[in-house]
């Protein structure tokens, strides 16, 4: 029961100051317009897009760039890329750089893009792990990120706008919510 009533009903701290109520009732107001207007929200600016796409994301997000197949857009499943721990000279994740494809890496991502977490998981991560193409195992059934992009989005790039914007979100995010005013014990 207590576990329902966590997930049912948001719930707003009790403050003793009007002007805390002011703080947290505006950050519920820019927490809304981020998460519900993420597929629209600027593309996260501050990264390199390397390899034969050029930068797609500084383009319109409307249509592909032109002289661009939308082939080099195809996302078959995001990774990171590796790093070597200089400590114990092991292979580890380089969160500042994704794999998009064979065509496109993403490098200067900020590490701070993955402390927004849903559900005990990065939004970034889950962003990864749902733009790419599975295979269901009891049904058998396909599914592709790019079709979706293409077929009902109209643009090859949106798992790449995508996660661009949700770097956008998870740091607006995080900026407000580190903005709060401390709660009274």
């Amino acid at each position: 029961y207590a576990d329902n009533l966590g997930k049912e009903l948001p719930r707003i701290p009790a403050v003793k100051r009007f002007a805390d109520f002011q703080a947290f009732s505006q950050a519920g107001r820019d927490l809304a317009h981020w998460h519900l207007n993420y597929e629209t929200v600027p593309c996260y600016e501050g990264v390199t897009i390397e390899g034969d796409a050029g930068t797609p994301a500084r383009k319109s997000a409307s249509k592909p760039q032109a002289g661009v197949p939308a082939s080099l857009y195809r996302v078959e499943k995001m990774k990171f890329a590796k790093t070597r721990d200089p400590e114990t000279n092991k292979s580890i994740n380089d969160k500042t750089t994704v794999i998009y494809n064979a065509h496109i890496t993403i490098r200067d991502i900020p590490e701070e893009a993955y402390t927004y977490i849903v559900n005990g998981k990065p939004a970034l991560e889950w962003v990864m792990e749902r733009q790419s193409v599975t295979t269901d195992k009891d049904s058998g059934i396909l599914n592709d990120a790019n079709l979706w992009a293409t077929e009902t989005m109209g643009n090859p790039k949106y798992p790449l706008e995508l996660f661009l914007r949700v770097i956008t979100v998870s740091l607006e995010t995080m900026k407000i919510v580190e903005g709060l005013p401390a709660l009274d014990a």
